[in-house]
């Protein structure tokens, strides 16, 4: 089934231990679609400025990417600058021009208004509630925020939240925003705060899920070498709303389900982070992905345990 995306395409200038780019394509609409491709259509809604390279639409395009409600508005795209560390667990914003996409007010296309499957990428949750004034009934809501707007923008935040169904979130901002500095209160807290689900990303440490009777706990895959951590967060909620969606019309959206789609979301997390930019992206194939998940399956495989020693 079709997965509509919502939020910002880029061209990112980044710097780590391993070399530099500059104008490279990122944004989490960009991650998000793209890792979603490979698993059914995906329509995305964004903005780009007259500077945007052609090349890059073609490659959304050839990922088979609805881009109908894409625009190209007079102006700059939008530009973010980063620099890592050796840790590359989080990285220092150098420069951010938000250019058209300060003043980005998302319409959908009428044959966006039927998708069954939203998700609401990092933008301000004023225009992440406009956007769910446009869908009609959908199957599935998910969101993702950030401490920037858990800071500036708290009551708009709560009243989005009131309408999500799954919210994705870091752990450091699940803290901020519950006032809980334990993980698993700060996700209970969440929860009480409309969502039915929450996913608390971790980074290198993986993700937990959460609903209000179930935590289900992946770890992320072990790399040799990762290069770029930029739009790992948006990978890996591509890959399980993705997975979601690719259930089909009568997929039940249960725990099975739910889990699957964590171990999916950290996979596809995993390519990304191997290269600069979408550069790992535009390279794997479908048996890489199988092959990948295939050995998380046996990483995470134990057996039962048994009768005890004594």
């Amino acid at each position: 089934m079709s997965l509509l995306v919502v939020g910002s395409i880029a061209l990112d200038s980044l710097e780590t231990p391993f070399g530099k780019k500059e104008d490279v394509l990122g944004g989490s609409a960009t991650y998000f679609s793209t890792t979603a491709s490979f698993f059914g259509p995906v329509q995305l809604v964004a903005v780009i400025g007259e500077d945007f390279p052609e090349s890059h639409l073609q490659f959304l395009r050839g990922r088979g990417i609805d881009l109908e409600g894409l625009t190209r508005e007079a102006g700059r795209t939008f530009r973010w600058k980063g620099k890592y560390g050796w840790e590359l667990n989080e990285a220092q914003t150098l420069d951010t021009q938000l250019n058209v996409f300060e003043s980005f007010s998302p319409n959908l296309p009428a044959a966006y208004r039927e998708t069954p499957y939203v998700f609401l990428g990092n933008i301000h949750p004023e225009l992440q509630s406009r956007v769910l004034d446009q869908v009609k009934s959908p199957k599935l809501v998910a969101a993702d925020t950030m401490n920037f707007w858990i800071q500036g923008s708290r009551p708009a935040l709560l009243k989005t939240l009131q309408r999500v169904n799954l919210l994705f979130i870091n752990d450091a901002e699940a803290r901020q925003l519950s006032g809980e500095h334990n993980v698993v209160k700060a996700a209970r807290a969440i929860l009480a705060m409309g969502p039915s689900r929450v996913v608390i990303k971790r980074g290198e440490h993986g993700a937990l899920l959460f609903d209000q009777d179930h935590i289900f706990a992946c770890p992320a895959f072990p790399l040799s070498e990762v290069f770029d951590p930029t739009g790992a967060g948006d990978t890996f909620a591509g890959g399980f709303m993705g997975t979601l969606a690719s259930s089909g019309a009568s997929g039940k959206v249960d725990q099975q389900l739910l889990r699957k789609a964590m171990v999916m979301g950290s996979v596809m997390a995993s390519f990304t982070v191997e290269k600069f930019s979408l550069e790992r992206l535009r390279e794997v194939q479908r048996p890489e992905i199988h092959a990948r998940f295939a050995e998380f399956k046996k990483l995470t495989h134990f057996d039962d345990l048994g009768p005890l020693g004594g």
